[in-house]
């Protein structure tokens, strides 16, 4: 498992998901949807696996001496290792804008309770992503776009509840340190929905990737 981490992390990793983890200076930009970073991220995932086909990636990892299940693993470790470092370079940019920037018209601030969301849609975007890629990896293109979809809506959903949910748009749609502690609560509710998501799309993904004839 540990060389097959090393293999993505140093062969399937596409430039372009290193350089969208510098996007997260996005969050210094006024009056911003926020949540586009977490789509940037998604594109990367997008990008490893598009390259991944065009070299026959799956069908040379398969070749070697490992699981199936340890092949899918792998990927989707790595992942929501790029996932989390998108989060966590986001940090010092949320604290920054936060003391520079007055409250983001467009939707939710850059805050602690939007970690917690930001940690929602990435669950739900690999729950839908990898349940779809590893029924056919072929079909790439497909399995994003059902995985972008529902990540767009998810968006869109949290966006609109900083405008018309009160709880949300007066408690957690505040500049940080306000309401803290129930900013933290949504933010581990969050990071509990991604584990869980996220450990249910690979159980799918791997018995998916199991009963595929490659």
């Amino acid at each position: 498992m540990k060389n097959l981490m090393r293999k993505e992390l140093v062969l399937a990793m596409h430039p372009a998901s290193v350089l969208f983890l510098l996007l997260s200076a996005m969050l210094l930009i006024p009056n911003y949807p926020y949540y586009v970073i977490c789509f940037y991220t998604c594109l990367g995932t997008f990008f490893i696996c598009l390259t991944g086909r065009e070299n026959r990636d799956i069908e040379f990892t398969a070749l070697l001496p490992v699981r199936k299940t340890d092949l899918v693993r792998a990927r989707v470790f790595t992942v929501m290792l790029m996932q989390l470092a998108q989060l966590v370079i986001a940090v010092p940019f949320a604290v920054f804008s936060s003391r520079v920037s007055a409250e983001n018209l467009v939707g939710m601030d850059a805050n602690t309770a939007f970690f917690g969301f930001a940690l929602v849609l990435y669950g739900v975007f690999n729950l839908v992503f990898f349940r779809n890629y590893y029924r056919a990896p072929g079909k790439v293109g497909k399995a994003f776009g059902w995985g972008c979809g529902a990540l767009t809506l998810c968006m869109v959903v949290f966006e609109a509840c900083a405008h018309t949910v009160p709880f949300v748009r007066d408690r957690l749609d505040t500049p940080d340190p306000a309401f803290l502690g129930e900013k933290l609560t949504l933010l581990a509710a969050g990071a509990a929905l991604y584990v869980l998501l996220s450990a249910l799309a690979l159980r799918r993904a791997m018995h998916s990737f199991a009963a595929l004839d490659l």
